[in-house]
This record gives structure tokens, C-alpha cells and sequence, in this order.
């Protein structure tokens, strides 16, 4: 099978390869997919250059999300799922093998069934940024009457929150960093949205309705800690799911956080409970079916041009989410 994979950590150029690779077996409890579309996150990103830590196998096929058919099933899986068209998340947790190949084999209940109405670009979106997003919002209970400040509402766990939480029956106002990502935060349901430089406490708080945020899902928190607990209503929690470094650390003010019986909740999508992903899988597929799930894709690219993928995720390039097409043949999309 065609494949993308790397022997070595290091930049895209340097160490990611294209060819051709033996095709997975399927396992117990596992689901063989033929993928037609695999999605790069910032997370495939930092396993590659060893942001997150050294390689845990010789041989690494990355990404973790994707959509493809079922074409095979181990013992325990019912053979009434061959055929299926699923969205697959951490395809390449705990295994060697991701989804930039032609096909990979990962448990049962990593491949979920995904909407005949739904394209297979749309589902390979959903798995990291949708989950993280999902945890975020509802590790805390239900949004329905509640408000929410979503930072980063252009990006692709920015975009997913804003839209899970309107779903939801969320009040949402959302930040972004430059002008030009006002539009694509709005598109997504934001009700208003402020642009990071020019925002202050007062017009954030008058957005949130002069009560402040119920929840608050952070992509900076270092950076945006100070405008958070002013924006926080009481009882609030602020969800922080990303970081610049490794090294990073975060200095909450005891007294002013204790005033506002404020919770800081730190998101890690790969290490979230069983249950919480469950209960992610069941609303995202909701949501999917209701048509609240809107990501936007920013490049495609065919699977050999993978290191312009991983360069783009890098430089922040697209506006949207970055796809490798996999499959050659689309006409059963």
C-alpha cells in the first residue's frame, strides 16, 4: 500500500518518506479501514519534529484522524460493519500506524460511523479538534442558557467549540487575532467577536452579556489568563488544551481566582477519559446529523505531497483545516 512514514524525528522535509508499505493486519477488536482522506493536527505535527517526546516505535506512520470504508473486521467485531463509511480518531495512539496510508487498523470503537450526507473531508475534521473541543465545553455539565468565550474562534478546536456550544443552546462570543478571522468565527455562530489586540475587559465582559463566561476555552493561557478571570462569571471554568512549549508553566493569582470560585480545567484529548470520549462521540455525531458540525478546509492535497501538509500546519498557511486525499478514486463520496 502507499504510504507516508518517517524512521527519524526531525523536519517534514527531512525525514518523512513516500512509498510503499505492507498493508495492516487486522486484529481482534480491530476494523481494517481503506482510508480516503486523513487530516494533519498540530498534534501529528509535534510527534514528528518530538515536541510531545522521542519516537515509541522505528517506524512511524503519522495522523491520527481520518474517514474511509470499513473493508475488513477481526474476531469479536460483527461482519455487518465491512462496508461502512466511519470517521476515525487516535488512529496512531498507542500503534505505529496512522492514517497517511492507504489503509490502517485501529479498534472498533475508533472508527465511527459517519452520516451518508456527511463527505469523508468533513469527517476526517472531526477527531482531535472536535473531541478536544467537546471536553472543553461539557467536562462541567450542559451549555444550554449558559455563556461562552471561545479563544482562537478561527482555528480548527476554535471553530469545533463554538459550534458544539451553539448547538448546545450556548450564548458564544469569541476572540481571534487578526481582523481578516472575524468572518470565519462568525460564520461558525459566533454572536460577537472581538480581535485580540483590541480588546480590553469591558467590551469583552458587555459581549458576554455583563455576567462574563460560564466557560472559556483557551488555546493561550499564559497569554490570555488576566483577561479570563475578568471575564469569568462566578463558578466559571476556563479549559486551557494547548501550549507553546513543553516547558511551559502557569501562575494562577490565588486571591483573585478564589473570588470568582473560579476552576482551571487542563485538556489533553489523548488521555480524556474513556467515558468522556464516548460522550464526545455520541454529540459529535448529533451535531453531525442536525448539520452543526461546519469545519472549514483550507488545502487538500494528494498523499505524496504530505511535507507541503505538514509545512503548511506549521506556518499557520491555510485558512482551515489541511487534508491529504488519499484514496485515487472519490466516486463513492
Amino acid at each position: 500500500m502507499r504510504a507516508i512514514f518517517y524512521d527519524s524525528q526531525g523536519p517534514a522535509r527531512d525525514v518523512l518518506r513516500f512509498g510503499e508499505l505492507p498493508r495492516p493486519r487486522v486484529g481482534a477488536g480491530e476494523v481494517l479501514v481503506r482510508v480516503h482522506v486523513s487530516a494533519v493536527n498540530p498534534s501529528d505535527v509535534k510527534n514528528r519534529t518530538g515536541f510531545t517526546g522521542p519516537m515509541r516505535y522505528a517506524r512511524i506512520v503519522p495522523h491520527q484522524d481520518g474517514a474511509g470504508v470499513v473493508e475488513a473486521v477481526g474476531a469479536g467485531v460483527t461482519p455487518e460493519r465491512i462496508g461502512e463509511r466511519v470517521w476515525i480518531y487516535e488512529a496512531q495512539t498507542g500503534r505505529a500506524a496512522g492514517t497517511a496510508a492507504e489503509y490502517v487498523a485501529v479498534p472498533a470503537r475508533n472508527a465511527v460511523p459517519l452520516p451518508e450526507a456527511v463527505s469523508f473531508e468533513v469527517g476526517a475534521t472531526l477527531g482531535v479538534p472536535a473531541m478536544t473541543a467537546h471536553r472543553c465545553l461539557f467536562a462541567d455539565g450542559g451549555l444550554e442558557g449558559r455563556r461562552v468565550l471561545v479563544h482562537g474562534g478561527a482555528g480548527a478546536v476554535g471553530t469545533a467549540a463554538i459550534q458544539l456550544a451553539t448547538w448546545n443552546g450556548a450564548e458564544v462570543v469569541a476572540t481571534v487575532r487578526r481582523a481578516e478571522q472575524v468572518d470565519a468565527a462568525r460564520r461558525a455562530g459566533a454572536e460577537s467577536v472581538l480581535v485580540t489586540g483590541s480588546m480590553d475587559t469591558a467590551n469583552l465582559r458587555t459581549a458576554l452579556g455583563g455576567r462574563g463566561a460560564d466557560r472559556i476555552v483557551d488555546v493561550a493561557l499564559n497569554e490570555n489568563l488576566d483577561v479570563d478571570l475578568a471575564a469569568l462569571a462566578d463558578g466559571g471554568v476556563i479549559s486551557a488544551y494547548a501550549t507553546a512549549s513543553p516547558t511551559d508553566e502557569v501562575c494562577v493569582p490565588m486571591v483573585r481566582a478564589m473570588v470568582a470560585n473560579a476552576a482551571v480545567r487542563f485538556v489533553y484529548v489523548y488521555t480524556v477519559p474513556a467515558q468522556g470520549k464516548a460522550a464526545a462521540v455520541a454529540d459529535i455525531g448529533d451535531c453531525l446529523r442536525d448539520g452543526g458540525l461546519r469545519p472549514r478546509i483550507g488545502l487538500v492535497v494528494p498523499l505524496e505531497r504530505t511535507v507541503d501538509a505538514h509545512l503548511a500546519v506549521e506556518a499557520g498557511a491555510a485558512a482551515g483545516r489541511v487534508l491529504i486525499r488519499v484514496a485515487d478514486d472519490q466516486a463513492d463520496e
